[in-house]
């Protein structure tokens, strides 16, 4: 502040002597306008010194001023300098940043916020085919034109990772997780996960085979079982108990096979193959029924419908899926509980299913493993009560071949939710 007191005082100084002396002279205006233009004339040379430092290399030091003028320039060299330091380090960053990017195995590309190329490492380049010398700019949809790709990135749900084929090999897998960041920025990681799908393909031809393999023992078997116990009377008594049990056996071996061929037909089969149009309130209302028939009266099962749209897509694999969801409500629930399945709107123009029981609950560290197959909560109750622990299982990828998730809520004591949502894009519109 002292140096714009000084700077007045100076001007003041200047306006009072030159008038003075145009006053003695006879031209008390001269002099005033002859004060005001020399305190200009040294603004002007100042204002030029600036410019000319302004226009010189960042490293050049400020010109000599006075008053107001060298304090300006000193805190502009000093911002200046300030300025070029967090330069450095920025870059600095950026290069240790770009350097490990460039060490990583995975694809890293960084997009604008329009989706267009804005620097990607070496490891992109590999996989996706990107030219580093006149790439850069382009929309990344050029490079990626896979369908599946196409419509995740446009839906901008990042949640989950998708696998498709490599546009410079089909041979070769690519996991593609987009994440975003800054101002509606996004970074793509590509992970090549060709081994992993491989040795993925592996388990489930093994367990395609031999799950149908075992068709054939287990239907000779269950014959043989059945004309026995036809026959039970004749033999003795001591085999009577262990024939019983054979049975309960095969049909529980013949369950899990069946279940493993749903599960690798679900992972091997192709999408959109048998989908059509669903009225999903008269196939919740015939889920209900079967449970009721299940259940043979031992709990209070009841439909409640709050939507009428129809849903697009496979009406066995849907059946399988909700069938699951109610069997497991009523093996897994005390007798005389009360189950419910609800069909109604969900979001904006989703609609889900819910199974809702008032049974014993689930702890929450059991909740994210149960669609894992053979996970079990009690495995006593579930061999006893006939499961195979691959139920949820087939819950979880038909649900996915649907554009779905299945959202599971439960506490102990409390009951469970069992919660398919479907997203807009599978819902007919409303009639207006």
């Amino acid at each position: 502040m002292h140096y714009w007191l000084n700077e007045l005082w100076r001007l003041a100084y200047l306006s009072a002597c030159f008038t003075i002396l145009g006053m003695l002279l006879g031209y008390p205006g001269w002099g005033l306008a002859l004060g005001l233009g020399i305190h200009l004339a040294f603004t002007l040379r100042h204002l030029r010194r600036l410019y000319r430092w302004l226009e010189a290399p960042v490293d050049q030091r400020p010109p000599d001023g006075e008053g107001v003028w060298g304090d300006l320039f000193d805190r502009l060299y000093r911002y200046q300098k300030g300025q070029q330091q967090l330069q450095n380090r920025l870059r600095s960053v950026l290069k240790r940043v770009q350097e490990s990017a460039e060490s990583m195995s995975e694809g890293v590309v960084m997009l604008d916020s329009r989706g267009c190329l804005d620097w990607w490492n070496s490891a992109a380049e590999r996989l996706i085919g990107l030219d580093n010398r006149q790439d850069r700019g382009h929309h990344l949809t050029n490079y990626l034109r896979d369908p599946d790709f196409i419509r995740y990135f446009r839906r901008m749900d990042y949640s989950e990772p998708i696998t498709i084929n490599a546009p410079t090999n089909e041979a070769r897998t690519l996991a593609c997780q987009i994440t975003r960041f800054g101002d509606d920025e996004r970074l793509l990681i590509i992970r090549d996960v060709t081994r992993l799908q491989r040795l993925e393909q592996t388990r489930r031809d093994f367990v395609a085979n031999v799950s149908h393999e075992l068709r054939t023992p287990l239907t000779v078997l269950t014959g043989y079982v059945e004309t026995w116990q036809d026959n039970h009377e004749a033999l003795p008594g001591s085999f009577k108990r262990g024939l019983s049990r054979m049975q309960e056996q095969t049909v529980r071996m013949q369950h899990l096979v069946e279940d493993l061929l749903t599960l690798s037909r679900l992972e091997t089969s192709e999408r959109h193959h048998n989908e059509r149009s669903i009225d999903m309130a008269a196939l919740c209302e015939q889920i209900a029924e079967d449970g009721q028939e299940l259940s043979a009266g031992s709990h209070e099962i009841t439909c409640r419908l709050e939507e009428t749209r129809r849903l697009f897509g496979d009406i066995e694999e849907l059946r399988s899926a909700l069938s699951n969801l109610i069997y497991n409500a009523v093996r897994y629930t005390s007798p005389g509980c009360h189950i419910t399945i609800v069909y109604r709107r969900w979001g904006k123009d989703g609609a889900a299913v819910e199974v809702i029981d008032n049974g014993e609950g689930i702890s929450p560290e059991h909740l994210p493993r149960l669609t894992e197959r053979f996970y079990r909560v009690d495995k006593s109750r579930s061999v006893a009560s006939g499961g195979t622990g691959l139920g949820l299982a087939i819950v979880k990828h038909v649900l996915l071949r649907h554009d779905a998730r299945l959202d599971i809520k439960s506490q102990p004591g409390e009951g469970a939710c069992f919660r398919c949502i479907f997203p807009a894009t599978r819902m007919e519109k409303a009639p207006n």
